[in-house]
């Protein structure tokens, strides 16, 4: 009786610590199983090369600007921005109906202008013939009030000469007083008769003058007249337009790089159109930001390929700031390249081996800093267990595959590169190998 006791107990006793070994085994599992699972990466000595890849358009070295005369209405616009036009290709269809109403206002102007100018000439004829037979007469009155007035100082000199020689030769029948009388009457007639010559001469003198004296100036009619000369040029260029139907066509050949008339619109003074010189070799034009430009500058060696074409060694041939970035240019050689066409240029720098380098997946940046998280081991509840350490870390150089580090770290240490949940600074994790 006391064996079969014995055996239970003992029974017991095995099935308890059986039960106690499940439930640590069931209650490991459970706490494992709760744990984040984390991958691990070991640091690496890397080249971090940095790449700048770009997408920009062929632009044209230089632009010829087809110009209109201004004021036609557009009927059709016959060309589109990027299309190639040939020397003297058609390019624009004027309005017709709206050009013929242009002349007849031209002409219309100019025929007014035309009778007025031809009355002004008119007019300053007949001022001419009235001036001419003013001056005529004034210069007659001169001469008669001269040859009147010194006729009449010649009759005062005669009786003054006669008064002197009764003077000289008086006989017994005048006084001496009488005749010395006569004789000073004779000289004060004498210059009288001077002096009113002297007046008279010089009042028919100054008739004359005013008569003859210049004008104001009037450029009325010379005015006119260079108006009439602009108007019949103006006629003579849009008469030329319609006798050419009202076609527009290009002075030279070349792409169309800027369209700036629409069907409808007048045109003006400025050009209707651009178009690329094709004397003058294409650019490639792109716009990078500003972390691109920290590996990528003026003269630095590019590859460049434009759709439809293979890279080429290229150099960055201007480089500035931009409204939208930094803009760069490279020249292309000649006959490279038609304007509008896309393509892609590429810089790679890969500098200097970098010694401590993880992926950026490895890499966390909070409260300004940056730091990694290493798995180490230590004691705990259920044995040796795996946690995470944060190490705060300087980022000395990145790019989209590697980050380069200065970090107290070596090859032994275990870098957390992924996790399946979020972790902390000491919390217990579980390696994804296990």
């Amino acid at each position: 009786m006391k064996e079969k006791s014995k055996r239970k107990i003992m029974i017991g006793f095995w099935v308890f610590l059986g039960s106690m070994w499940l439930c640590t085994i069931i209650s490991k599992s459970i706490y494992a199983s709760q744990l984040p699972i984390v991958a691990t990466e070991s640091v690496q000595q890397k080249y971090v090369e940095h790449s700048v890849e770009t997408d920009g358009i062929v632009i044209a070295g230089d632009k010829i600007p087809v110009t209109v005369l201004s004021g036609l209405r557009v009927d059709k616009v016959l060309v589109q921005q990027g299309d190639r036009v040939e020397e003297d290709d058609a390019v624009l269809q004027i309005d017709m109906e709206d050009l013929d109403d242009i002349i007849a206002d031209k002409q219309d102007a100019i025929d007014r202008l035309r009778l007025q100018i031809d009355t002004l000439a008119r007019n300053e004829e007949l001022e001419r013939q009235r001036r001419e037979l003013e001056e005529q007469r004034a210069r007659d009155d001169y001469n008669e009030t001269a040859r009147r007035e010194n006729t009449l100082v010649e009759r005062a000199m005669n009786d003054f000469s006669e008064a002197q020689s009764a003077m000289n030769d008086r006989s017994g029948e005048e006084s001496e007083e009488e005749l010395r009388e006569a004789l000073q009457q004779a000289a004060y007639a004498e210059a009288d008769a001077k002096g009113r010559r002297d007046d008279a001469i010089k009042e028919a003198g100054r008739k004359v003058e005013d008569i003859t004296a210049p004008e104001n100036e009037d450029a009325t009619l010379e005015l006119d007249r260079m108006e009439l000369a602009g108007l019949q040029e103006e006629l003579a260029r849009y008469q030329a337009v319609k006798d050419a139907d009202g076609v527009i066509r290009t002075p030279s050949g070349g792409a169309v790089t800027d369209l700036n008339i629409d069907a409808g619109n007048r045109t003006s003074d400025s050009a209707v159109m651009l178009l690329s010189d094709d004397s003058v070799p294409c650019r490639f034009k792109a716009v990078i930001t500003g972390e691109q430009k920290k590996y990528i500058g003026l003269n630095d060696d590019v590859s460049l390929k434009l759709d439809g074409g293979r890279a080429e060694k290229m150099t960055v041939d201007y480089l500035a700031e931009g409204a939208a970035g930094y803009e760069l240019y490279v020249d292309l050689p000649m006959q490279t390249g038609t304007p509008g066409q896309t393509g892609t240029l590429t810089r790679a720098e890969s500098g200097d081996v970098q010694m401590c380098c993880v992926t950026p997946a490895a890499v966390y940046t909070g409260n300004g800093r940056d730091y990694v998280y290493v798995v180490k081991e230590r004691d705990g509840i259920l044995g040796r267990e795996y946690y995470a350490e944060q190490v705060n870390v300087r980022v000395l150089d990145r790019n989209d595959v590697w980050v380069s580090l200065d970090a107290a770290l070596d090859g032994e240490s275990r870098i957390v590169s992924s996790s399946t949940k979020e972790i902390h600074n000491g919390d217990v994790v579980r390696l994804s190998e296990e």
